[in-house]
């Protein structure tokens, strides 16, 4: 027989799917001995089910609302209101009635009800819906109670629930909703307590809003609440406002608002040994529950009740802490420009060549990497040379960095030990070779290491296409030593040309006044993998624009069969010929590239579809030619420029001689800079397909069902996987929950062992009033239309578009052919976007926090690229 009801004590964590998160919640706190929960039941889902099931109506309606996206505002909002007039006019069947009727008797017809939504979609560990379903309080006798139950299984279909659930990917028929039916008590005082703080997230912390009256008047924003922070067992903070208004509830129900006079207004709403005894309730609610809560409370007659608890789910993981030490952790996607959760195979295998490559582990929080530098900080000298390398990529990490040093008493309590900067990561003979490099100056060096590095990697790709199970790993965990030399081999070439850069910024400006010219210098510059990416996509869409039908066939091509329907187009081979070679150089790249798992372009090439339509749409052919040579013109014109303006000053001949020397070094070096993540990306695509092999293998065996869950088993466990053929399933399946999780995280850029967010801000010195700042990291000022994007697929720019987006990898490098600006939310002035924004000779500004949040698409904007902010002009 179905439960319509069940009691709080009847109720536990296993009962989610029947009574949803807060009625689950509600029956383990009952569990939580020393805790007091007043009494109450919860409406099952199976009533709700029973209500709605059969009703042609109501899954007519489904049925429209289920095909809707997130721009249908105005039908979600037809569809919302139909809906819940439908369920709100279902009478409620008798033998639930009389239940539910049962239940209020026995705890007492003449008390004043909660009525709350439970969605089995709310309070979750991994997505809190709270706020999404209605609540009603102060509701006395059992007709009203039952009209409220309909009103809230109505508003599971409120238009902010609805617009949730699509956001989130919640299927409506899936979603349910039990109704919590709680005795109200008329409290003195109530209020929220956070178990980590709301502000930065730190996990001693504990918070605690308190205000006189009922919480929903706090909740709503209505009074004010004094703030008590809280920290293991001493109270650290107080804030205490002038209240003036309290809301309270009344014995016959309903709630009235009462002026607050006198010393009250200043009165603290807690005294000191209640705040702490509210503390431990609150630890240890959080120790059963085993995450950090959001715990709603009341005071009444000296006892504190608790009526609600949920995960907080906004705060940030904190990296695992073996040795119980205070720590300071550094997000590596922020340096990397790839702050994308990342799946668990891409993860560990990175781990593990981050590890095998230069000594260092990174830990995992939240599907990102953290490097500790706990150790750097507690060194004058190693923190400065640490600050010194994150300035050039991330200033807001640099100053959040310099923030926790002003802490002495937390960098003393810092462990000591073995930097990560001194990991044996070949920087000592890369410096040795930069020396000899710039002694000779001969751009043969960077072309013969260019062609030793891909003569090594087309015969790794020969040897690994022939090996499977244990050979395949026992290859790749020996040849990762080899890999690493051809790395380190390239670092002097490297070190040369940012040596050559910084020497003629520092000097020009010195001398001439003018700032970062090593930018123009190197334009057009041989051997940019990255910069010729871009310029070769022109090449194919020159080949494209013949085609009417290739063109019509690119607005619904399909990754699967690309180039097997392309083939069969007029004009389709040539184009097949010019992508497969543009793809045969550049199809191991992607966004977020570092992740093995990410698909490539030449696993879907549709990618690269948006990019080529829009050139021939904005450009004439033969655009790869005229870019280059131009960027190469405004190169020599700076350059000659400089040596005829210093032949005037003082010691002009010999410093001319000296600059004509720099430039030619930057110029013979610059295009290497890229290489070496170019050649790190093609070794991972080699290994990629031998992987995905040994997938399609495990899929014929029967141990998975798709070949890519390999990406959510650790490296390790795909190798016993390999080996042994089995496979933990229900793993995989809660790792893509996980994943789906830790997706819609947004990383720090700084973290603490303690889970406290460390926060960087600019020094904005003269910028305009309501600029956005950032960080110069291009030179110009430039206008245009903001074309606001979070992944290249959607790239439909119109020529002189500013881009806009979290970040850019070199797979963004093609679009950056098309655009006159650029704005990120992070990096800095040697991340990848500043590099080929100089080299392009467009303005660019970084580390714009927000940007893509605070720029609307279509927006005109102003870069300045030369003070470091944006305007928004309309």
């Amino acid at each position: 027989m179905k439960s319509y009801v069940l009691g709080f004590q009847e109720l536990d964590k296993n009962k989610l799917m029947i009574v949803g998160g807060k009625g689950a919640n509600l029956g383990e706190l009952s569990r939580i001995e020393g805790i007091r929960v007043p009494e109450g039941f919860c409406i099952t889902t199976e009533a709700y089910k029973r209500i709605i099931d059969n009703n042609e109506e109501f899954n007519a309606l489904l049925d429209q609302l289920s095909v809707l996206k997130l721009e249908d505002r105005g039908k979600i909002a037809e569809i919302s209101g139909k809906i819940r007039k439908v369920i709100e006019e279902i009478v409620i069947p008798e033998e639930i009635a009389l239940v539910i009727t049962g239940y209020v008797s026995t705890l007492g017809e003449e008390n004043a009800y909660a009525v709350r939504s439970s969605a089995t979609a709310e309070d979750l560990p991994t997505a809190s819906f709270a706020g999404q379903q209605d609540t009603y309080l102060n509701i006395i006798g059992k007709e009203a109670i039952l009209q409220h139950v309909s009103k809230c299984w109505a508003s599971l279909f409120t238009e902010r629930a609805i617009t949730y659930r699509i956001q989130n990917d919640f299927d409506h028929r899936k979603v349910y909703l039990s109704v919590v039916i709680q005795r109200m008590i008329l409290p003195e005082a109530a209020g929220i307590l956070f178990t980590a703080d709301p502000v930065n997230s730190n996990r001693k912390v504990l918070s605690i809003d308190a205000s006189f009256g009922i919480g929903e008047a706090l909740v709503s924003g209505i009074v004010n609440a004094d703030i008590y922070k809280v920290r293991e067992g001493s109270i650290i903070d107080k804030k205490i406002p002038t209240k003036k208004l309290g809301i309270y509830a009344l014995k016959e129900g309903g709630t009235e608002e009462r002026e607050i006079v006198g010393d009250q207004q200043n009165k603290q709403t807690l005294t000191d040994d209640q705040i702490l005894e509210l503390e431990q309730m609150g630890r240890k609610i959080e120790a059963h529950f085993g995450y950090p809560q959001d715990i709603e409370w009341c005071l009444y007659e000296g006892e504190f009740y608790i009526v609600q608890s949920r995960p907080i789910t906004t705060i940030y993981p904190i990296p695992e802490v073996k040795d119980g030490k205070n720590h300071v952790y550094i997000s590596y996607g922020h340096r990397q420009m790839m702050t994308d959760a990342m799946k668990p195979l891409g993860l560990t295998f990175f781990q593990m060549f981050f590890r095998r490559f230069g000594g260092v582990v990174v830990e995992e929080a939240g599907g990102r990497m953290f490097m500790d530098v706990s150790h750097e900080l507690r060194s004058q000298i190693k923190a400065k040379i640490l600050l010194g390398s994150i300035a050039k990529v991330d200033i807001l990490m640099e100053n959040a960095l310099r923030n926790v040093m002003k802490r002495k008493d937390f960098i003393k309590s810092l462990p000591s030990g073995k930097s990560m900067m001194s990991a044996g990561s070949g920087i000592g003979g890369g410096l040795m070779d930069a020396i000899k490099f710039y002694s000779k100056n001969d751009p043969s060096i960077v072309t013969n290491l260019i062609a030793k590095s891909e003569d090594r990697l087309h015969k790794r790709e020969e040897i690994m296409s022939h090996l499977s199970g244990s050979d395949l790993f026992d290859f790749i965990d020996k040849d990762m030593d080899e890999f690493k030399k051809a790395v380190t081999n390239g670092y002097g070439a490297y070190f040369v040309a940012m040596y050559a850069s910084d020497w003629l910024n520092k000097r020009m400006e010195k001398w001439l006044g003018e700032k970062n010219v090593a930018d123009t210098l190197s334009q057009s510059v041989k051997n940019n993998v990255t910069s010729e990416m871009g310029l070769e996509l022109l090449d194919v869409a020159d080949v494209a624009r013949q085609y009417p039908e290739v063109m019509e066939y690119f607005t619904h091509a399909n990754d699967e069969t690309f180039f097997q329907d392309l083939s069969k187009l007029m004009g389709g081979k040539e184009v097949s010929e010019v992508m497969e070679s543009y793809l045969k150089k550049y199809g191991m790249r992607c966004t977020g590239e570092t992740d093995i798992s990410r698909p490539r372009w030449n696993e879907k090439p549709t990618t690269l579809i948006a990019a080529i339509m829009g050139y021939v749409k904005n450009f004439q052919t033969g655009e790869h030619k005229r870019k280059f040579e131009k960027d190469f013109a405004e190169a020599q014109g700076m350059a000659e420029n400089l040596l005829s303006r210093l032949e005037n000053l003082p010691g002009g001949k010999k410093k001319t001689q000296k600059i004509e020397k720099m430039i030619s070094v930057l110029r013979n070096f610059a295009g290497y800079r890229e290489y070496n993540k170019y050649m790190l990306v093609w070794y991972f695509w080699i290994i990629k397909q031998s992987f995905l092999r040994e997938a399609d293998k495990l899929v014929k065996q029967g141990s998975i069902q798709d070949r890519e869950d390999i990406y959510f088993l650790t490296y390790d466990e795909f190798k016993e996987a390999v080996q042994s053929g089995g496979v933990d399933y229900d793993r995989i399946s809660k790792r893509k929950e996980e994943h789906a999780y830790n997706e819609k995280l947004s990383p720090p850029r700084v973290i603490t062992s303690e889970g406290e967010v460390i926060f960087g801000e600019y020094t904005k010195g003269n910028i305009p009033k309501d600029a956005l700042a950032g960080v110069a990291v291009s030179s110009g000022i430039i206008e245009g239309r903001a074309r606001v994007l979070t992944k290249i697929d959607d790239a439909h720019i119109e020529k002189g578009d500013i881009l806009v987006a979290t970040y850019t990898d070199p797979s963004w490098t093609p679009l950056f052919v098309s655009v006159s600006g650029l704005v990120t939310e992070i990096g800095g002035m040697m991340t990848h976007g500043a590099v080929v924004a100089r080299e392009y000779g467009m303005p660019a500004v970084a580390g714009v926090d927000n940007a893509t949040k605070l720029i609307k698409d279509g927006q005109r904007i102003r870069i300045n690229g030369n003070e470091g902010y944006i305007e928004i002009l309309d």
